[in-house]
């Protein structure tokens, strides 16, 4: 074993021995106790081998962009553009199906392991403020590691990007467990995922905003109807949460999260709700503390990107990305109980390595990005891309 295995094994040995030791720092409230365990789901049969009637496959996959490093979110301008980040740093532009040569800006993030530049989210009103909003994983002054959410500014003379404001800061940060979802909820709020950044009790303290689903107004200040007052805070117990994403018609609001030692989730997010981490995980409960509405038992998803799908034969889907799942995962939500899902059914599977994005685009196509290139997966020739995906006709099991 490496010098460098064995101090970060020390490392997170001595981080959960100190959690486990610590006491609850606050009084916490309550929230709707989980009235049953959360299911494992049980999948369809994979749609690798799926066929129409006349032979064609019934998923259309083709690459857009090829040789990325450690690709993290995607998101669309109302210009046509597609902004990519990249872990190291780096936010990229494709235009007109080629990725620009140059990156549209390069921030100064600590890129290490699963830290560095993460979530990406374009403002609503971005055809008139020419904002965008990004956050990143840093080594502050003192060597301590810190995630902060930033937001930037396009100039369209030159098509580049550059610093506008620091929206939040000083989160602490560390190589694992940093969460970084950016995303804008139907509410026009500005939602952000923090990690617990491997210490299990900064989840349940609610005067720490790790562990959390956060959400600001677009200006980094706090929404007057945020659940706790004066707080950001919008949900709490997350460990690592890293998709998010809106119902349309309801605006229920879905959550992925990593397990530990699998136990990955996807949750139903409701304000001000504790969702038990470290106390409970998997198909655990206990009164005011929220379970999952699926979990992966003793699989690993390690669940990212979320999306809603809203036409086509999947309208209504929820779909998350696989990282060690190595697939493409769809559910759909129960119109009249949305802690209930059906239809579970599992894409893609082993077909393209490690999945960490996944975005409806405004062609109605879904739009994925590989994750090969970010030290846990197994890169091939073209890796990371930038994948598109149709699907051509209602799937029908044989």
């Amino acid at each position: 074993m490496s010098r460098i295995v064995k101090t970060a094994l020390a490392l997170c040995f001595t981080v959960l021995a100190l959690a486990a030791c610590s006491p609850a720092r606050v009084a916490l409230p309550a929230a709707t106790p989980s009235s049953k365990p959360a299911p494992v789901p049980t999948f369809a049969s994979s749609l690798a081998s799926l066929r129409d009637t006349d032979g064609t496959p019934l998923l259309e996959i083709s690459p857009i962009v090829t040789d990325l490093e450690a690709p993290w979110a995607i998101a669309f301008a109302p210009d046509g553009r597609i902004f990519l980040t990249e872990r190291p740093g780096r936010i990229r532009t494709v235009k007109d199906g080629r990725l620009e040569p140059d990156p549209w800006m390069t921030l100064n993030v600590a890129g290490m392991n699963e830290a560095g530049l993460q979530g990406i989210a374009l403002d609503p009103k971005f055809a008139a403020n020419r904002f965008v909003y990004a956050a990143y994983t840093y080594r502050a002054d003192d060597g301590r590691l810190q995630n902060r959410l930033v937001r930037l500014r396009d100039d369209p003379a030159t098509g580049k990007g550059s610093l506008d404001r620091v929206l939040l800061d000083g989160i602490a940060g560390a190589i694992f467990h940093d969460g970084g979802r950016v995303k804008f909820g139907p509410d026009g709020k500005l939602y952000w995922t923090t990690g617990d950044a491997a210490d299990e009790a900064l989840a349940q303290d609610l005067s720490s905003l790790n562990g959390k689903v956060l959400r600001l107004n677009a200006d980094g200040t706090i929404p007057s109807d945020n659940p706790f007052p004066n707080s950001a805070v919008y949900s709490y117990g997350h460990r690592n949460p890293q998709g998010l994403a809106w119902e349309p018609g309801t605006g229920r609001l879905y959550e992925t999260e990593h397990g530990p030692s699998a136990r990955d989730e996807v949750n139903y997010i409701e304000p001000g709700a504790n969702y038990g981490w470290p106390v409970i995980t998997g198909d655990e409960m206990r009164p005011g503390m929220v379970s999952p509405i699926a979990n992966s038992g003793s699989e690993t998803w390690a669940p990212s990107g979320a999306t809603f799908v809203t036409g086509g034969p999947w309208a209504g889907s929820f779909l998350f990305t696989g990282l060690r799942g190595q697939a493409l995962f769809r559910l759909t939500p129960d119109r009249t109980d949305p802690r209930k899902a059906t239809a579970w059914e599992r894409l893609l599977f082993g077909q393209h390595g490690r999945l960490r994005d996944v975005v409806e685009g405004p062609d109605g196509a879904l739009y994925l990005l590989t994750n090969n290139r970010d030290g846990q997966g197994t890169p091939q020739p073209g890796d990371d891309k930038l994948l598109k995906l149709t699907v051509k006709t209602r799937l029908v099991f044989p």
